[in-house]
């Protein structure tokens, strides 16, 4: 599929278990200086539940928006430790990540579970980030695109393509995250545009250009540029690099 790059491209930072509410704040407030004035891309920062309204306010009449790092499915409860779509509307997110590799690996998160939080998630108009990717061993058995298949075909079940369209796709490689490895721009390329080709075959070719599809996995200011100019390549989710307010930025700012 010939990708058509009209999509704002979207960088977001995955701050995970990291940063208390008061180093959170100052965080924000970092990115928010160092990404002022820039056109172009949305920006996207993604701290702790705890830190949310902190960061909120701290974003507030910016150009930055603000996400959560999971969500439970149900609009309430008895789900001990969870939170739920509607609370994140009120501490003013917009995003939300879903099926990071890592809520799979420790948390069992399932493609079932990803698509419902997802089905939750666009009801109430929230935007999810849906992660998918492959293992080190599954690259190696030249398994990728059954793999990466099934976790966006599990994720969109039963979403319309007027919902899809709201949805960014984040393809992280699981050997990739963390570990200094990252995906050569070639690799990460043939797997996005991978990503768009199933989506247009589940939907129309339409709704496949019209999702944003990021790339996550190590980067850093010294790749970002490579990796952001590919075809299919709307950006990244950044995980380690995001805690630099400025190195953060520099990221943002390799966008083409």
């Amino acid at each position: 599929m010939q990708s058509e790059n009209k999509r704002k491209p979207i960088v977001a930072g995955n701050w995970k278990m990291n940063r208390t509410t008061d180093d959170a704040e100052a965080l924000a407030g970092g990115v928010v200086e160092g990404v002022l004035g820039l056109n172009g891309v949305e920006v996207v920062v993604c701290p702790p539940f705890t830190a949310l309204e902190r960061v909120a306010r701290v974003l507030e009449g910016s150009t930055v928006s603000l996400g959560a790092q999971d969500m439970h499915w149900e609009a309430e409860g008895a789900y001990t430790g969870e939170i739920s779509a509607g609370m994140l509307l009120t501490c003013r997110c917009r995003y939300v990540i879903l099926g990071h590799s890592e809520r799979r690996a420790y948390f069992g998160e399932t493609d079932a579970t990803v698509n419902q939080r997802l089905k939750a998630a666009v009801a109430v108009g929230l935007a999810p980030i849906v992660c998918v990717g492959e293992t080190l061993e599954e690259r190696e058995s030249d398994v990728t695109d059954q793999v990466v298949r099934k976790q966006i075909t599990g994720a969109f079940q039963g979403v319309t393509g007027e919902a899809a369209q709201t949805v960014v796709v984040a393809y992280e490689p699981v050997w990739a995250i963390g570990t200094g490895l990252t995906a050569t721009p070639t690799q990460a390329e043939a797997v996005h545009a991978f990503i768009r080709e199933v989506i247009g075959q589940l939907y129309s070719v339409d709704v496949a250009n019209a999702i944003r599809i990021q790339y996550g996995g190590s980067v850093k200011p010294g790749n970002a540029a490579d990796l952001f100019t590919q075809p299919d390549i709307d950006g990244g989710l950044i995980g380690g690099a995001s805690l630099q307010a400025d190195v953060f930025a520099d990221i943002v700012k390799a966008v083409p």
